[in-house]
């Protein structure tokens, strides 16, 4: 790296800590500690995810088009981490003087359809909900038309949440009130490493062997083994349910983002039946809403993960296919998790490190939008 390269690394790295100092400061204005402290572990999420490359989208795809499984038994390896603490606290933590709550949700159609839509979106626009955010703040500019696209299908959805609503579903199912923390984690533990199991087998038929992971060269500047991204980002995720009282979230911010945005412009977002509940979210700056200030966290976590490892370049030309698939993937990711409760961060990662059926549920059917989708992306060349 040339000197005047390294410098204006450096310089990002100062503009991105910097940035996120003054959101901090920012969010203890208006909320106190915790929204600060939840404002810093989204800029370690945005560290760990940049340098782990840790993205659920890549891991789906690869375990079709390669037969490479690493990317999801990492993901595995982060559920197990994570549920490990958080289901005593969700059992237990309010009876400690720590009431914590999980996201147990109920599932039917809309949900399934969600799912499935946000599945193909993710393909396509080449991030889940994370993905988006760590990727965008690491200096994609493609990411960054996916994000604005995501933002703008996530308030469009909110329009019509009311009629969705109205179709058939299970209710909501609690494995940690049903069977204990620790018989739904051993629960968990099983049908995850069924699942890995299977990723081995998969890899071992089309391979012969069990690729090498990536090792961690520099804890600084990346890049981490997939392994140590799962931990750091465990340590996400207990850091959220301890600080915040809940799963780590982050698409909800989306919708917010872009509900403000139309009613700046003079829509009457708050006249929709979603945001009649959700007033105080539109009068209040965003800077009181948790799930907003983490997602700022990662953007700038990202930004400056991205500057110390010598890898922030924003690429300005893009061609016209990245720039449609760009934006129907991140239309179809913001309105697929608006009805399905989350992306792969707060619907599948928040839903079973909560103990819910729907989380599991979301899976399945984010899965097969992920192959349709994965399909979809070979037909239009995208490799």
């Amino acid at each position: 790296m040339t000197a005047s390269l390294q410098k204006s690394q450096l310089m990002v790295t100062g503009i991105a800590l910097a940035l996120l100092a003054l959101v901090a400061i920012g969010a203890y204005g208006e909320a106190g500690s915790r929204q600060a402290i939840a404002t810093l572990i989204g800029g370690l999420a945005g560290l760990s995810l940049y340098h782990a490359s840790f993205g659920f989208t890549a891991a789906w795809r690869r375990i079709v088009t390669e037969k490479r499984g690493g990317g999801l038994r990492a993901q595995f390896v982060l559920i197990l981490l994570t549920s490990a603490v958080s289901f005593p606290l969700i059992a237990w933590g309010g009876s400690l003087g720590w009431p914590t709550g999980g996201f147990v949700f109920p599932f039917g159609v809309a949900a399934a359809l969600g799912a499935f839509m946000f599945g193909i979106g993710m393909q396509l626009g080449g991030g889940c909900g994370s993905g988006t955010l760590f990727t965008a703040g690491g200096g994609s500019t493609r990411m960054m038309i996916t994000l604005a696209a995501f933002v703008l299908g996530s308030v469009a959805a909110t329009a019509h949440l009311h009629l969705w609503g109205r179709l058939p579903k299970f209710p909501a199912v609690s494995f940690v009130r049903e069977f204990g923390p620790h018989g739904a984690f051993l629960a968990t533990a099983a049908v995850l490493g069924a699942l890995a199991l299977l990723t081995l087998r998969i890899e071992r038929s089309a391979h012969g062997e069990i690729a090498p992971a990536r090792r961690t060269e520099s804890f600084l500047k990346g890049p981490w083994s997939p392994m140590l991204g799962a931990l750091m980002l465990a340590v996400v995720g207990i850091a959220t349910f301890v600080v915040v009282g809940r799963p780590w979230g982050i698409t909800s911010a989306f919708a917010l983002w872009g509900a403000k945005a139309f009613h700046a412009l003079g829509l009457p977002v708050e006249t929709w039946p979603y945001w009649t509940w959700q007033r105080g979210a539109l009068e209040n700056s965003v800077l009181r809403d948790t799930t907003s200030v983490m997602d700022f966290g990662v953007i700038l976590g990202a930004m400056a993960a991205a500057a110390l490892a010598g890898r922030f370049a924003p690429i300005w030309h893009l061609s016209r296919r990245d720039v449609l698939t760009a934006l129907a993937g991140g239309l179809l990711m913001g309105y697929g998790a608006r009805l399905a409760y989350g992306c792969n961060i707060g619907a599948y990662l928040g839903g079973l490190v909560s103990g819910s059926l729907h989380g599991w549920l979301w899976l399945i059917f984010g899965f097969l939008g992920s192959l349709a989708g994965t399909r979809l992306r070979l037909r239009l060349g995208m490799g």
